[in-house]
């Protein structure tokens, strides 16, 4: 099975909320597209500011993930964003989130939010602790 396969199967209920569908995995970018509909609006009926942030932090953790040695998992410690603009809705964006740092310890990630004519969005920059595998007891 592919990384896109798997993080589609393995989704989190919260990413499935949000209607959040992978398109591309690397361990060096992912990318993933939302349809923006009326219950994750604001008004008027854009996307609310919090589904495009959970978006980015939904990809940036999961590029994280295909990063890690097995065992250890991940939990973002910092996230900033920019909004650009609105995405209306019945528009899809699509976000890309590629890797800034990799490190043992902390990862960085960019995701860039467009919609389909690619005028940018929203830029959000975020770090993921990577944490060790729990030993035994």
């Amino acid at each position: 099975m592919d990384a896109i396969e798997q993080l589609n199967r393995d989704m989190l209920p919260f990413a499935k909320l949000l209607g959040i569908t992978f398109v591309t995995a690397t361990r060096e970018c992912v990318t993933a597209e939302m349809k923006v509909r009326e219950d994750i609006c604001t008004r008027p009926a854009i996307l609310h500011g919090g589904a495009m942030m959970a978006l980015a932090d939904t990809l940036g953790g999961c590029a994280t993930s295909l990063n890690l040695r097995d065992g250890a998992m991940t939990t973002t410690i910092e996230s900033k964003t920019n909004f650009i603009g609105p995405a209306m809705f019945g528009t899809t964006v699509r976000a890309e989130c590629v890797a800034i740092h990799r490190g043992r310890r902390t990862m960085v990630w960019q995701t860039r939010v467009t919609p389909e004519n690619g005028k940018l969005l929203a830029v959000v920059t975020q770090t993921q602790m990577v944490l060790p595998d729990e030993p035994q007891k």
